[in-house]
Parts: C-alpha cells; structure tokens; sequence
C-alpha cells in the first residue's frame, strides 16, 4: 500500500504539474516595470510600480516583521516542505463537514504560488496546482527567499502592494522602521484587507493585531512582557485622505507615453519641467480659496496651471481634490471661457487696423435676433478700444466681431493655440465655444514671449532605468505669429485689466502683468489667465455639473488664487516689461463703423442669448475723452505675415 500509495501521488503530481507547466512557471514573473516621474529639481513627483524592484530586503527588516507574518499565517513554515499535512486534512475535515470549500489551508508557500503563477478560483484543481507549485517553489528557495518573494508581493490594501509600500501608505514610514505593533497590526491586514484596514477600520484591525501579538508570544518569537507591552501601545495610523495634486501630472504624463516611447520593457525615469514648490502652492491655494468661500459662492471646483514662455509646465493642479475626483479638469474639461476669449477678438481687429485707442459707442445693440448686453444692462457711451477690453464691455466685443468678422477670430485662435471646435456665429466674440484651461492658457503664451505659438509640455526625458536615453525633448517651436507692433497694442489693453479692469486685485511689486478676466453665461465659470514677461497661469473655477455658482466672475476666486501662485513664484526675479513697442509712431485719428441698433441680414442666427454676466462685474461708467487713433492704412490684402515682416522693414 505504501509503495502504489507513492507511486499514486508521483503520478498525480506529474499530471498535475503538466496541467501548468505550459503557463512558464521555470522562473519566477518579474513584477511590472515601475516609473518614476521627477519634478524639475530632480525630486520625485509620483511613482508606479516597482520602480526598484523588490524594496523590502528580509536582512534588513527587524525579526518581528516576517516573525508576525508567520506566526499568523503558517506558524510551521520553517519545519515544512511548502505543504503542511496538518493543516492540509484539517481543511478538507472543514470543507468535507460543510459541503463545499471554506477553508484552504494554504501555506505561505502555497499562497506566494498561487499569487505568481495562479488564478483566484477555489476549485480542487487549482488547489492541487497550488500545491505542485508551493513544492516546486521550497526546492528553488530557501526559507528567507520565499518569505522575501511574499513580504513584497502581497497585497495590503489601500492600493499598497508589498510591505514598503505597506509601510508608507499606512505609517508614513520605511518597513525597517516599524514598531512591533505596526508590523503586527500589516501581518493582520492579510487575512482580510478591506476588513482589517487600519485606516478605514481601526477597532477590527486594533483587534486584528492582539491577535497576531498573542500568537507570536504563543510561538516564541516574542516574551510575555513583550507581547503585553506590544498590546498597550497601539500603532497610530498616518495615512491620510488625501492624495497629492501631483498624480494629475502622474496622470497625464503616463498617457503620453505611448506616443513617446513604444515599447517600455523596463523600469522608467520620466524628467519633466514640474517645480514643486509652484506646484506645491498652487494646489494649497486652490484648496483654500475653494475651502473658505466654495460653499457660500456654491462653487465645488477649480484647476490651476502655470507655463513658462517655452510652453513648459510648471505646475497644475486638475481639481480640489484628486481623492475625490481624479478628472483633470486642466486638460479634459471644456468649458466656456466668456470674456477669457475677447483678446482674439481684439486681436483679430487690431491686424485690421483698430488700435487701443479707436473708439467705439458702448450702448444697447442688436444684431439680427441676437442682442449681447453688458453687466447690469449699464451702458458708458463713447469708450477706447483699451477701456472696453479692461471694463469686459459685451456690446464692444459684438461689434468688433462683427466688423472682422467670425472667420478671423477663429484663425488669430487657430494660429495661438486654440484647438477645441469653434463656433461660427458672432456668440464666438463673448466666449460661447467651450475650450480647456490649458489651451486657453498655452494660446496667451504669445502675449509674453515676443508672438510665439508654443505646444504646452511637461516631460523633457524619458529613460530606462540602466541609463538609456529613449525619448529627448528636441525643436525650437513655431515661427512668429504676432507682430512687434500688434502685441505692443495687445500688452498696452490687457495691461489696463489688470491696472484699471477687471481684475485690479492681481497686482503685486513692480512686476508688469497683463490678463484677461472671463465669466460665462449664468456664472457658471469663472477664469482668469494672466501673465508676465516670465510666466504665463490660469485659473478656472466653477461646478462639474454645469450649475450656475453664486455670481462667481473671473475677478474674484480666479484672482485671487493667480496671484496666491504668481507674486511667490516672482520672487527674486528682476521685474521685466512685457514685450511689443512701436506706439508712439502712430499718427492719425478715426473710430469704428458704428452699427446701427436696428441692423439686421448679418447672417447670425443664434437666437436671443444674452451676456448673462459676461461684464464682470464693472460698475463704474468712464467719462473721459476718448483719443481716437488708429495706425496707418493698411493694404487689405496683405497677410499679417506679410505686415510682420514689412514692419521689421519699416522699423
């Protein structure tokens, strides 16, 4: 009997062994390669996977920790040979008296084959692979090995893969620095770790942990007076709800990479322009202003992103809360920007000839069904093309639109960034086609870096862990796309939303800044995009669900967390003007084509939508005297590229 008994189990250790051995179970599976993505500094911003591998070395960990794991999950593990016989009868004596499987009686052994070479199915044949497996595994590993394999493959909940991981989800600390009672408290989590999570269920897993104390002390790994000792000092979790901004960059980042590098067989370093400490402020700011006047304003989220004049990122922040919500409300959410969108208008008509002080009547309009409005139906009458852009006047922005028409418009957006479907109807002058924050932003670059369309980006380098260079970000960008003399006018009228407009509350130092303020239809969003002669941030804020917010405009919150960003981020820089001149050349005097009210057959038929808000919330009525100067008579066919470069001649 005992020789066709052995016979007996050799075979159906052979057929179970061919049952798996087409699955390559010769070495053991290399965990997924990590990434590590590093901030501009060389800090770590975010990291995936197992960047370096298996972290936690056995030799290196105090005895209590592996000690916790076995007393409580195969207290014979040293004596056995990857089954234990014992615990093996005891659960078929279970699952025999209960009529199907409940208990598996599984070793640490067996339970490490099982999470590298099997499927979670509780059926008697991945049962018996299990075994074959764990046998398999003690004649390739010594003890250490195997525990060493385990500690770092198993899972602990809270997305925390491996005991260091473990360790700093929960304890904000290294697996070499863990108490007794934390290392107890991760040996508990195993058996359950949704149960058992010392954050989310610190009485059951408190309970958890004497448990595992009471069994070490039974096994002789630990003394009474240990144990006890152990049990009165309980592990205080310092895990918190919250996840850094930062995993937004993470995020986006990892969704470039297949477009980067094709084929990642190994562990990456991602280098990118990110500086942690503007990052680092933006999103406390955006936390703040949100956490202290959110609920009043019924206002829920935001997003902040800050660029240099090369297009480079230098930090963004996609929501409130990435724990909540990890939608990146920077890079995916289009919105309408309102009068965040008038600088194309004005732009479009100052490559038509218009110029900061061309005057246009401020006063109630219509154009065919459509009649914008300014804030509080207030209307000032005669005003520069300076002052209506400061003050956001609608009625100003409609005739300018109308005068240049919605096909330039859309190519001056085209040309600086702007990629989002744009509408064709004269609503496109008051912001009404939805567009991202970073595009928006990216497409004000060329305000303040001399007309430059830039292509926004974060990452810089990609290479494998041995050191090799697989992605190098390389190119000088696009040629000008704004003239010395239209962006001086440009600079001269954004200049005056900051210094006189609406969004006086930006200002800081001697540092020149120029912006533009929008809000949309309803209150519904709030922005603000500013720059300098350095760096280039917007704002946005309002409700996922599209829901009005309690009168929320662009000079406010949005203001407010510009320059909680951008007055530090200038600090020890040398105050630089904003780029453009050639003003003081122009000569002559005319104002624009007033539109008669009653006007209709201009083609618009986007119904009666009003401003519903898009003034900003400018009061005050202007009564100076406008000077009404335009530049000189431009050939109506020549290109702005051809204007470009006839007034590098000219000048």
């Amino acid at each position: 009997m005992a020789l066709w008994g052995t016979i007996g189990l050799g075979l159906l250790f052979g057929y179970i062994w061919l049952t798996i051995s087409q699955n390559g179970v010769l070495q053991i599976p290399e965990r997924e390669p990590g990434i590590m993505i590093l901030a501009a500094d060389g800090t770590a911003l975010a990291e995936q996977g197992a960047f370096h591998g298996d972290e936690a070395r056995l030799s290196e960990l105090p005895d209590y920790v592996p000690n916790a794991l076995i007393a409580i999950e195969d207290h014979r593990f040293r004596s056995h040979f990857g089954v234990d016989p014992v615990g093996l009868f005891r659960a078929v004596y279970v699952n025999y008296r209960s009529g199907r499987l409940v208990q598996g009686g599984s070793t640490l052994t067996q339970q490490l084959a099982k999470n590298l070479f099997l499927t979670p199915d509780r059926t008697i044949q991945r049962k018996l692979q299990e075994v074959v497996l764990a046998v398999w595994l003690e004649t390739r590993f010594s003890k250490d090995e195997i525990l060493q394999l385990y500690l770092n493959r198993v899972y602990y909940g809270a997305g925390a893969v491996g005991i260091e991981k473990a360790a700093q989800t929960y304890y904000r600390k290294s697996a070499t620095e863990l108490t007794l009672t934390e290392a107890a408290t991760l040996a508990g989590v195993l058996k359950a770790p949704t149960t058992y999570n010392p954050a989310k269920n610190p009485e059951a897993a408190a309970q958890r942990a004497r448990l595992v104390i009471q069994s070490m002390a039974e096994a002789g790994f630990i003394t009474e007076r240990e144990a006890l000792a152990a049990i009165e000092a309980p592990a205080t979790v310092k895990a918190a709800d919250y996840v850094p901004a930062t995993q937004y960059i993470a995020d986006w980042v990892k969704e470039q990479l297949p477009d980067l590098v094709k084929d990642v067989g190994q562990s990456i370093v991602i280098e990118t322009t990110i500086d942690p400490v503007l990052q680092a402020q933006a999103e406390r700011s955006l936390r703040k202003r949100l956490n202290e006047g959110g609920a009043k304003l019924k206002v829920s989220e935001g997003a902040v992103v800050v660029l240099d004049g090369m297009g480079a990122i230098k930090a963004m922040v996609g929501g409130k809360s990435y724990k909540r919500s990890q939608f990146n409300r920077v890079t995916k959410a289009r919105r309408q920007p309102g009068s965040a969108f008038k600088p194309f208008v004005y732009l479009a008509a100052v490559e038509q000839g218009y110029g900061p002080d061309s005057v246009e009547v401020d006063e109630p309009v219509r154009i065919g069904d459509w009649q914008p409005e300014n804030y509080r139906q207030k209307y000032m009458g005669p005003v520069t093309l300076e002052r209506a852009l400061a003050l956001s006047l609608n009625t100003v922005a409609a005739k300018l639109a109308q005068q240049v028409g919605p096909e330039a418009i859309i190519s001056v957006a085209r040309r600086l960034g702007i990629t989002s479907p744009l509408g064709k109807d004269l609503s496109i002058a008051l912001g009404t086609s939805e567009v991202t924050l970073l595009e928006l932003t990216a497409a004000f670059v060329p305000f303040a870096n001399d007309g430059y369309p830039v292509v926004p980006f974060a990452i810089t380098r990609i290479s494998a862990r041995d050191g090799t260079v697989l992605y190098q970000r390389a190119g000088d960008g696009f040629a000008q796309a704004v003239s010395a003399f239209d962006l001086a006018a440009m600079n001269r009228m954004m200049r005056a939303v900051v210094t006189g407009g609406t969004a006086k509350r930006v200002q800081f130092g001697q540092t020149e800044i120029a912006g533009k303020t929008g809000t949309s239809q309803d209150y519904r969003d709030a922005w603000f995009i500013g720059y300098s002669a350095d760096l280039i941030a917007g704002v946005w804020v309002g409700n996922d669900d599209n829901s009005p917010t309690q009168k929320v405009t662009g000079g406010s919150i949005p203001a407010a967390v510009w320059k909680d960003v951008m007055e530090p981020a200038h600090q020890g820089l040398s105050p630089r003007p904003l780029p453009g001149g050639g003003f003081e050349d122009w000569d002559g005097a005319t104002t624009i084509s007033q539109i008669d009210p009653g006007q209709s057959g201009t083609g618009f038929t986007g119904g009666s939508e009003s401003s519903g808000g898009l003034f900003d919330g400018i009061g005050e009525l202007f009564t100076g005297k406008p000077a009404a100067q335009k530049k000189p008579a431009q050939n109506p066919k020549e290109t702005a590229f051809e204007r470009m470069k006839r007034a590098k001649n000219d000048r």
